[in-house]
């Protein structure tokens, strides 16, 4: 029986548990470079004992960036850049993964904390953004997308192409393919931002045809000992939407074709969504359908904070492998605390021998869980201090 801390060997690649941590845009990235930001955060995490750290979606394309500020690998300077994340991530134990994106009409926006609407027309920075249909996604993303042409598509499938072979000699181990959260590959799945009449639209055949394309031309890039996976817009939280079915014969269609693992998550094209935030794991029974009905590895997204809740799924078989985000924010070293809170024997062992040594000889470090800052009870006095 697996667990949250039990290896998981994919093609050549064993991550040393099941805990990853997801790919979270950080709006940081001039030129599309990232920076010594992305070192201290992506390091962090990979040094506070995760299997796996994912790189934000890096854009195949200067359009497909969501901001300004947002990470690329559509010129070799951006791969060097991101060479030396790998080469961190991968000397303390972890395996380097990055995702390739494009924001489609999600794109051209400010960063978040500025409001994180569309750039008007006229704005310097602003770029035409791009989509299945002429359909704009509402709300403040109020701007239209052009229309793809075919060769537009075909071009495109080339820029994932060239990203995967940057990716592959920036020395990362795991590659993800974003087609979530309404970005340009989820856009094309779902019915309801894909209005198309030609063969990249209509029914499931035409709306999975692109993100096949895709798949092709990335897994002629990427090599065959490496893993390769694809977050999954499974439902919009919407009437219309794209169905868990349509998500199972998606991963059916991609299996065969190099695809291993199937990264769970919610659609993102309708601003009309009802997505549940707040429920626990609330992705985790279509992750675990997916990996049951299309006989693949799954990943699972969102509310899995509970290290108990995170073991449980594994061990229950599913989910095989668990992403977390806001958690690895508030808390770089999730795995040991989790590790502390499951009974793991030696949870410092998760950690580089810079801070396990020390941390394994003094076990008064480990007061309130290890984790005093961040459970928020303060010590218990001692008796001899009472007194």
């Amino acid at each position: 029986m697996a667990s949250l801390f039990s290896e998981l060997q994919v093609r050549d690649v064993t991550l040393r548990n099941r805990i990853a941590v997801s790919p979270m845009t950080q709006f940081s990235s001039p030129d599309g470079l990232v920076t010594d930001w992305h070192l201290a955060h992506l390091g962090s995490k990979a040094a506070g004992g995760a299997g796996m750290v994912m790189v934000e979606q890096v854009a195949v394309a200067p359009e497909g960036r969501m901001s300004t500020t947002c990470a690329g690998l559509w010129n070799d300077e951006q791969g060097e850049a991101l060479a030396r994340i790998a080469r961190f991530v991968r000397s303390v134990g972890c395996v380097p993964g990055i995702q390739l994106g494009h924001s489609g009409r999600r794109g051209c926006v400010e960063p978040p904390w500025l409001g994180g609407g569309h750039l008007p027309v006229d704005h310097p920075d602003a770029w035409e953004m791009i989509g299945p249909s002429a359909l704009p996604f509402g709300g403040v993303m109020h701007r239209t997308p052009r229309e793809m042409t075919r060769d537009d598509i075909v071009a495109m499938a080339g820029a994932y192409a060239a990203a995967a072979r940057r990716a592959r000699e920036a020395g990362f181990e795991w590659l993800e393919i974003h087609a979530a959260h309404g970005f340009l590959l989820s856009s094309f799945f779902s019915p309801l931002s894909n209005h198309r009449t030609d063969e990249y639209g209509g029914d499931f055949a035409g709306r999975s045809r692109f993100l096949v394309d895709v798949v092709e031309a990335v897994r002629a890039e990427w090599p065959e000992r490496l893993p390769l996976s694809m977050r999954f817009g499974v439902t919009e939280f919407a009437p219309g939407s794209q169905t868990i079915e349509d998500s199972v014969a998606l991963a059916r269609l991609l299996k065969p074709k190099g695809l291993d693992l199937v990264d769970v998550s919610f659609g993102g094209n309708s601003g009309q969504a009802q997505t549940p935030w707040e429920a626990e794991g609330f992705m985790v029974p279509a992750a675990e359908r997916i990996r049951r009905e299309a006989d693949i590895l799954t990943a699972a997204n969102w509310n899995l904070a509970d290290p108990h809740f995170a073991d449980a799924i594994v061990r229950e078989a599913r989910v095989d492998v668990v992403m977390l985000g806001r958690p690895m924010l508030a808390n770089p070293h999730w795995p040991v605390y989790a590790a502390m809170v499951l009974g793991q024997e030696r949870p410092y062992d998760l950690l580089p021998v810079q801070f396990s040594t020390w941390l394994n000889k003094y076990q008064r470090s480990r007061v309130n869980d290890g984790f005093g800052h961040i459970t928020g009870r303060a010590a218990e006095p001692d008796a001899a201090a009472a007194e």
